[in-house]
C-alpha cells in the first residue's frame, strides 16, 4: 500500500483485534496445503523456531471484552485470572480448531494447569509446558534452555514433516531481528512524540503481528510509523506514564483509552512483551539455537514472571525507563487475582519510592466494562503531578 494513513492501517488493525474466530490465521492456512499454525500463550516462546519451520505463529492473549465465557467458568474457580477462562472458551467453542499445537509458556501455576487441561481437551492436539530457565549461568540454565528447544525442535520437524536447518533458524532470526527493530522504532517514536502514535493505536498495531506473518507485519508497522510523520496532530496537555502489571492477561482496549483522556501519554508498557522480549539483535552467525539460549539469558527484559538472578537490579528496569521516555509517573495496572504482577509490585514501589518517582496502582480484567473509576483515578494522578512538578 503507498500513502496509507494512520486510520486506515489502524483500521484493519482494529479489525484483527476483534475477529475472534482468527480468520486472518485460517487463510493463511488455507492458502498453501500442508500449511500448519502454532498457538502460543503469553509472555514469550522462541518464534523464530515456529517461522523456521514454515509455520505461523499463532498468539492467543485470552478472548478479551467481546467474548462471553460460558464454558470456560466450569473449568477454573471464580478467583483466577480471566485468562485460562476465556482461553478454554476460544477452544471449546471451536474457535481454535484450526490450531495444530499450543504452547504455554513458563508463567505462573494457572497456565501450567492450562496446558494440562488442553491436552486433557484436545488430545489429538499437540500441547506442550514451554519450560525457561530459572537460572542464569550459561552452564545451567542455558544449556536446560538449549535442551529444551532442540526437544522442540524435533516436535516441530515431526509435526511439520521436514528437517529443520540451522540456515533456516539464521533467516529467522534476522526476520525477527528486523520486526524488533521496527516495534522498537515505534515505541522511541510514542517517547518522543506521544500524540502522534497513541498507546491506544500503537496496542493494535503491534497486535496486529501475533495474528499476521511476520513479513507482513514488518510492512504494515513501517506503512504506520511513515503515515504519522505525514499527518499532523494537535499536541495534548498530557503527562507522560509508563504502564506496567499487564504482561500476561491483556487490557481491554478501552483501558487504555481511558488512561488517554484521563491526561496520560503512554510512553511505555509491557503489553505483548513476545514482540521485544529480546532487547538486541540475536546474532546470525554460528549456532542459532545457542544465540536464542544467549539473547534470553543475557538480552532480555525484566518482568515478574521472569527470575530475577541480581537482587540489586530489580525494579531497575522501571527507574531507567522513566529516565529514557521522560514518563513522569508509573501507573501498576495488574489483572484481578495475578500472583506474579501482583507480588512483585511492593518491591516496584518501593524502588520507584526510594528513586522519587510517583505512581499509582488499580486492578483490572480483560473484560473490565466499567472504565469511569479507572479514568477519574488516572485523572486524579496525573493532576497531582501537574500540581507537585509546578510546586
Amino acid at each position: 500500500m503507498t500513502n496509507t494513513t494512520t486510520s486506515e492501517i489502524v483500521e484493519r488493525c482494529q479489525a484483527l483485534y476483534d475477529d475472534m474466530h482468527f480468520n486472518a490465521a485460517r487463510e493463511w492456512k488455507k492458502a498453501v496445503p500442508g500449511r500448519k499454525v502454532v498457538g502460543f500463550m503469553p509472555i514469550y516462546i522462541p518464534r523464530e523456531l515456529i517461522h523456521a519451520a514454515g509455520m505461523l505463529p499463532l498468539g492467543i492473549m485470552g478472548g478479551g471484552d467481546n467474548l462471553e465465557v460460558i464454558h470456560g467458568d466450569a473449568y477454573y474457580q471464580s478467583y483466577i485470572c480471566r485468562i485460562p477462562r476465556s482461553t478454554i472458551e476460544l477452544g471449546v467453542s471451536g474457535r481454535l480448531d484450526f490450531v495444530d499445537a499450543m504452547l504455554f509458556p513458563s508463567i505462573c501455576d494457572v497456565i501450567r494447569n492450562l496446558s494440562g487441561m488442553w491436552k486433557m481437551l484436545f488430545p489429538n492436539v499437540y500441547s506442550k509446558y514451554f519450560d525457561v530457565p530459572q537460572t542464569y549461568e550459561d552452564s545451567v540454565g542455558g544449556e536446560f534452555y538449549i535442551g529444551e528447544m532442540r526437544e522442540f525442535l524435533h516436535d516441530l520437524e515431526e509435526l511439520g514433516g521436514r528437517k529443520i536447518t540451522d540456515d533456516d533458524i539464521r533467516n529467522s532470526i534476522a526476520v525477527y531481528n528486523e520486526n524488533r527493530k521496527l516495534i522498537a522504532e515505534l515505541y522511541d517514536l510514542r517517547a518522543a512524540k506521544p500524540w502522534l502514535a497513541p498507546a491506544s493505536e500503537a496496542y493494535l498495531v503491534i497486535r496486529a503481528g501475533l495474528v499476521l506473518p511476520v513479513e507482513e507485519h514488518s510492512k504494515l508497522l513501517r506503512q504506520y510509523i511513515d503515515a504519522t510523520s505525514s499527518e499532523d496532530r494537535p499536541i495534548k496537555d498530557n503527562s507522560k506514564v509508563i504502564v506496567t502489571g499487564m504482561f500476561c492477561e491483556q487490557p481491554p482496549l478501552n483501558l487504555l483509552k481511558s488512561l488517554e483522556l484521563s491526561g496520560c501519554y503512554v510512553v511505555d508498557d509491557d503489553f505483548m512483551l513476545v514482540s521485544r522480549w529480546l532487547v538486541d539483535d540475536v546474532p546470525t552467525e554460528g549456532d542459532p539455537v545457542y544465540n536464542l539460549s544467549q539473547a534470553f539469558l543475557h538480552h532480555s527484559r525484566s518482568t515478574a514472571a521472569k527470575y530475577e538472578p541480581n537482587q540489586q537490579e530489580k525494579g531497575q528496569f522501571l527507574v531507567r525507563s522513566v529516565k529514557r521516555t521522560g514518563a513522569e509517573g508509573v501507573i501498576f495496572a495488574s489483572p484481578s487475582f495475578c500472583d506474579p504482577a501482583l507480588l512483585d509490585r511492593p518491591m516496584l514501589q518501593h524502588v520507584l519510592a526510594d528513586a522519587g518517582i510517583p505512581y499509582i496502582a488499580f486492578k483490572y480484567a480483560e473484560n473490565s466494562g466499567q472504565m469511569q473509576p479507572i479514568r477519574e483515578q488516572a485523572g486524579t494522578f496525573v493532576d497531582s503531578i501537574k500540581l507537585w512538578s509546578a510546586a
